[in-house]
């Protein structure tokens, strides 16, 4: 495992993002599968429902997979924990081209507080964002954990390796990256990809239009500044989402 952790964590810092089969139980990915089945129709334009874990309970017993909480408490420390998750199905209905972009926003509770370098605000499905500072996103982890196949024709991430280390870009920096270093990242089902806050990234539309179920989470291990809160993306009923 030490060699195994040695490389992920290689591969993450040399290019801020890195493919990973065999973290989640099978069983665990078809519960979800069915449990989404079950979920009232995400917005055919967004194709995105946030709050997914509190939406989701049987996404908890994947989490909870043994590999994944022992990477991430390596990767992150003991004490992280989930603070944004979104459900993304890009369909027929929902099918979307993103350009280049870095996930900036954060999600945090209903007190708005000034907090130098925190802004604008935004209220997205009922949650609030903030967009957040450069050393609050680079201490950051996304899992992107997916429920079904992603090829390249059925509208796979899209990244620029090593664009994590180019801190937070204006739109101008962003326009002027140079797309012939972009990667497809295309996974199969029960694949999780890591990815470092602020990797620029974004997807073309779907060729072959079919479910893209993908369960977006992203991770801290840091309180905020200035009395800021994260929204937990768990419920608080004494779940956690890590070990302590």
């Amino acid at each position: 495992m030490a060699r195994d952790l040695q490389r992920i964590l290689t591969d993450l810092d040399r290019d801020g993002f890195v493919v990973l089969g065999g973290l989640l139980d099978p069983a665990c990915v078809e519960r979800v599968r069915t449990a989404c089945r079950g979920l009232s129709q995400l917005p055919r334009r967004s194709g995105g429902l946030r709050d997914a874990l509190r939406r989701l309970p049987e996404a908890r017993a994947l989490l909870a997979s043994d590999a994944l909480q022992s990477l991430l408490a390596d990767l992150l420390g003991p004490r992280c924990f989930a603070v944004r998750a979104i459900l993304f199905d890009k369909t027929v209905h929902a099918n979307w081209n993103l350009g280049w972009h870095q996930d900036v926003s954060i999600a945090v509770c209903d007190e708005r507080r000034e907090v130098p370098g925190f802004g604008p605000w935004s209220r997205k499905q009922g949650v609030v964002h903030v967009r957040a500072p450069a050393a609050v996103l680079e201490g950051m982890l996304t899992l992107r954990l997916h429920l079904d196949a992603c090829p390249v024709a059925n509208g796979a991430l899209r990244v620029l390796p090593g664009s994590h280390r180019l801190g937070r870009l204006t739109a101008a920096e962003l326009r002027d990256l140079s797309p012939q270093k972009a990667v497809d990242v295309p996974a199969d089902v029960g694949d999780v990809l890591l990815m470092r806050g602020l990797l620029v990234h974004g997807s073309r539309r779907s060729m072959q239009p079919a479910h893209r179920r993908i369960l977006h989470i992203e991770w801290a291990a840091a309180a905020l500044p200035g009395g800021l809160q994260w929204a937990r993306a768990f419920c608080d009923d004494g779940v956690s989402p890590t070990r302590d």
